[in-house]
């Protein structure tokens, strides 16, 4: 059986490396941090961050996208990136941690990032400022609960949704309070 060349490092970057390494930009880490804790110079990390995208195109299996997204979701334990932390206030690193072992937190701060996007915000930008939550450590969460989300979906649609809703309602109150009402709010039917 042979390897697969497309899994081949990039200058000694590996997938995993490069998977571990976006997540960590994600969440603030310059790319100069990236290539130093790889023991790269930047130019090769920017030529890697080039052909690894190039490669993923390249595979009819998606196989690479897959290993991509698992080893995305476990940046935290990279042997170099893992312990790499942007610069955060204490209340923002301890929600980054909350987020990963929290699925009721993560599943609620999904909500409130759509809601923020449905009343006009950058729902993204909105979680971190609010929460001191990156898109990247963001995403981080949602590919660690994925499968867990999935799983209660399925074990008990109903109470799934229900929660969901209370969320949605107290975050559309949240939005509709901080803009003085929402635009229908005085018409009666």
């Amino acid at each position: 059986m042979s390897e697969n060349p497309l899994l081949a490092p990039v200058h000694g970057i590996t997938l995993e490396d490069y998977s571990a390494a976006c997540a960590k930009i994600g969440s603030g880490l310059s790319e100069t941090a990236i290539a130093k804790a790889l023991g790269v110079e930047l130019p090769v990390w920017e030529e890697a961050n080039l052909l690894w995208p190039e490669r993923m195109k390249q595979d009819a299996t998606y196989h690479i996208i897959t290993l991509f997204g698992q080893y995305f979701g476990d940046a935290d334990q990279h042997p170099k990136l893992g312990n790499l932390k942007p610069e955060l206030s204490a209340g923002g690193s301890g929600n980054i941690e909350k987020i990963k072992a929290d699925k009721d937190f993560y599943q609620e701060l999904e909500v409130a990032r759509q809601v923020a996007y449905d009343y006009g915000h950058d729902g993204a930008q909105w979680i971190a400022d609010q929460y001191g939550i990156s898109i990247g450590d963001f995403q981080i969460a949602a590919a660690k609960w994925s499968e867990q989300v999935h799983q209660d979906i399925q074990t008990d649609y109903e109470g799934y949704n229900q929660t969901q809703a209370a969320y949605r309602k107290k975050y559309e109150q949240q939005f509709a309070d901080a803009q003085g009402g929402n635009v229908a709010d005085d018409i009666d039917f």
